[in-house]
């Protein structure tokens, strides 16, 4: 039983896994804070694209 511990304790196969979904949520997360502190200016630039593209197809 000993050995099967020591062995678990030594494989670091799983490591790599770990450190890549660590990574994507740190950039998820990024995202997701650099989009809210934006997000006054993304609803003005949605809403002038509207507004151009409304009276684009009255004309």
């Amino acid at each position: 039983m000993n050995k099967l511990f020591a062995r678990f304790g030594k494989d670091e196969s799983g490591a790599t896994a770990i450190e890549y979904a660590l990574i994507a949520a740190i950039v998820g997360i990024g995202i997701i804070v650099a989009l809210t502190s934006m997000k006054d200016e993304l609803n003005n630039t949605f809403g002038k694209v509207t507004t151009a593209l409304s009276t684009a197809n009255a004309e």
